[in-house]
């Protein structure tokens, strides 16, 4: 596993393929070699209201939150997540050049005492996938 969960703001729908930064953000972080393909879930919500710097609604933010289980040296996190905010910032970088965007990304691990998980998702994939 790791969760991806980008919370943005919705005035950025009209500015960014989101649903294409999913599959950017998926392909990435299976590239990456740290994440098994058979636990990455990238999900992205519009927040529904937002306040942003002095309030000007033209602002827009993007954010990425990745949760994974523990067990990954801090070296391994950090080159991950060097490579996802490249990621990031080059999906982003035409939305960037032409109004305000705030990008940000945060990779923390969860305990795994309190976060059971079950799943069949592995019955579903290729062998090469699982």
């Amino acid at each position: 596993m790791p969760h991806f969960q980008i919370d943005y703001s919705p005035n950025l729908e009209a500015r960014l393929d989101v649903a294409a930064l999913c599959r950017a953000v998926a392909q990435c972080a299976a590239d990456t070699g740290v994440f098994p393909v058979a636990g990455i879930r990238v999900r992205a919500t519009a927040c529904t209201h937002v306040v942003i710097a002095d309030g000007n609604p033209d602002h827009a933010f993007l954010d990425l939150s990745v949760r994974l289980r523990t067990g990954r040296t801090d070296a391994v996190k950090q080159a991950a997540t060097a490579a996802i905010f490249q990621t990031l910032e080059t999906f982003c970088a035409p939305v960037m050049q032409s109004t305000s965007l705030m990008l940000s990304m945060e990779m923390r691990d969860i305990d795994p005492a309190l976060s059971p998980k079950s799943s069949s998702i592995r019955q579903y994939l290729s062998k090469d996938l699982r």
